[in-house]
């Protein structure tokens, strides 16, 4: 198995991808683990020589930080704080999303911030590896104080507690570790704080959210030039000149990716008797490349989160300095992911457009795309399918950043809810698949009514490899599979 080594380089979604794959091992680099074991050593130190209080450290948590704590206490306090915070409900995290907390926890811990000893680091990447998954729950972080009760999920295995995913089973997690021959590990001071004070909940699902868009974003441009050629569209309102004047970046870009799919097209270039195409052909560049802008910043939020300590308090030995503040607030990632759900449900709603108007019977197309209307209903009803995902996603579009509960007595008395924010991104990316599954599956029938007549090569060439899984529709049949066989070739066709 190839290895990912951890070290204290930034990440990029290069490294997301090869954890999302499954098929990488983690390596912990001796530099890190120099760095954690410094930092482990200093927070030592520093408690042996002080007597006052720091926060979280050798006192109670939230609104119990006036609570002091004695010397003999300090490790079962760091194992209270996380039995007592794994209060997750609804349904449990997938398993990739498991493993990209792990890595993204690892990660976080690896910049010599947090004082967590170098075998918690190691187990979790133990856990990785031999794919001991702990079970974590959707709900019950506010995306504020960090996700505290997804990352008490995760953490519990640590200490033998809870449940993991093995070899296909639940399982307990002491069963699991005994299995390896593990041991659970004994927290030491700022350990449970610095395992439940971060944001890997929220970043795991937001750098899985933006790797899919981005391939989605890609793909709606393909699907859209499709579309465009099955309704005879036109081509001017892609042309440089238009853009030049509005020079919005993702605009021009995407102006420029449809021209670029078209060139050649003996559709596109031969003359049209409408003047004029409805919005949802016409202005693909300026609704496409909004949504690219949108991705592209929270692609940004994601790589600086993944790249940051999040937990608290944060401990700088070479400052002599631990400080309590709020890296653990998931306010950037919660906007970030709220707009992000905005972008992607856009592109979904303009795709049910398109595919509505190729089965409308204009242009030339038989209603519904089938030759014997009537007796045959064609592509009517996966129309409907589309339209109700798109419903959905618009509900699911209700913004959760701009809601805050007050918790903990008062002392968390703003919360980011970005944990909400990141599960409903997560839905509607999967939801994104399904509606520009059906349009393919509808542009490509509405093509068979272009022939002898080609498209470009690219065109042909995506048509063609959807042919060999799709046959052409010449009466009725259920046409579910074909949705479901028209999403997976699109996920599993990765365009960025």
């Amino acid at each position: 198995m190839p290895v990912l080594k951890i070290t204290n380089d930034s990440i990029g979604f290069d490294a997301i991808e090869k954890v999302l794959s499954g098929t990488y091992s983690l390596e912990i680099s001796d530099e890190v683990k120099s760095i954690v074991a410094h930092c482990r050593k200093y927070l030592d130190d520093r408690m042996a020589n002080q007597k006052e209080p720091i926060y979280g450290i050798n006192t109670g948590f939230g609104s119990l930080y006036n609570r002091s704590i004695s010397e003999s206490d300090l490790e079962e306090l760091q194992k209270n704080l996380v039995v007592s915070h794994a209060c997750g409900t609804g349904n449990t995290v997938p398993a990739e999303l498991v493993r990209l907390m792990l890595f993204l926890k690892i990660k976080g811990l690896s910049f010599g911030n947090s004082g967590v000893q170098v075998e918690t680091v190691q187990r979790l990447a133990d856990f990785f590896n031999y794919d001991v998954l702990p079970i974590v729950y959707e709900q019950g972080s506010l995306g504020a104080s960090g996700d505290l009760s997804p990352l008490a999920h995760l953490s519990l295995p640590l200490l033998g507690l809870g449940e993991v995913m093995y070899k296909g089973a639940y399982r307990s997690a002491d069963d699991a570790i005994a299995r390896h021959n593990w041991s659970p590990i004994q927290l030491k001071s700022k350990e449970g704080l610095a395992l439940l004070n971060g944001t890997q909940f929220m970043s795991s699902y937001g750098a899985w959210a933006v790797y899919h868009a981005l391939n989605i974003s890609a793909w709606a441009d393909l699907i859209a030039a499709i579309s465009l050629e099955a309704f005879d569209g036109r081509t001017e309102p892609f042309h440089d000149s238009v853009h030049k004047i509005r020079p919005h970046e993702g605009q021009k870009n995407t102006a420029a990716r449809l021209r670029d799919l078209l060139k050649g097209s003996e559709i596109a270039a031969r003359p049209k008797s409408h003047v004029q195409d409805p919005y949802s052909f016409r202005c693909i560049p300026q609704v496409h490349g909004a949504s690219k802008d949108a991705i592209n910043y929270a692609e940004r939020v994601i790589l600086t989160e993944i790249n940051s300590a999040t937990d608290n308090p944060t401990v700088f030995p070479e400052e002599d300095l631990v400080i309590s503040a709020g890296n653990f607030h998931g306010q950037p990632l919660a906007l970030a992911l709220d707009f992000l759900a905005m972008a992607l449900s856009e592109l979904g709603n303009i795709s049910e457009r398109r595919t509505y108007q190729l089965i409308s019977g204009q242009r030339g197309l038989p209603p519904f795309l089938t030759k014997d209307a009537g007796l045959h209903s064609g592509l009517m009803i996966p129309q409907y399918t589309a339209a109700s995902i798109v419903s959905r996603n618009k509900q699911l579009c209700t913004p959760a950043s701009v809601d805050s509960i007050v918790s903990s007595n008062g002392q968390e008395d703003h919360v980011s809810m970005g944990a909400n924010a990141a599960v409903k991104a997560y839905a509607v990316v999967n939801n994104l698949y399904d509606i520009l599954g059906i349009e393919l599956l509808t542009a490509c029938q509405a093509l068979e009514f272009r022939r002898p007549a080609k498209s470009s090569g690219e065109i042909e060439s995506i048509f063609n490899g959807f042919r060999e899984l799709v046959p052409v529709l010449e009466g009725d049949r259920m046409l579910y599979k074909d949705i479901h066989k028209a999403a997976e070739y699109i996920r599993s066709n990765r365009k960025a």
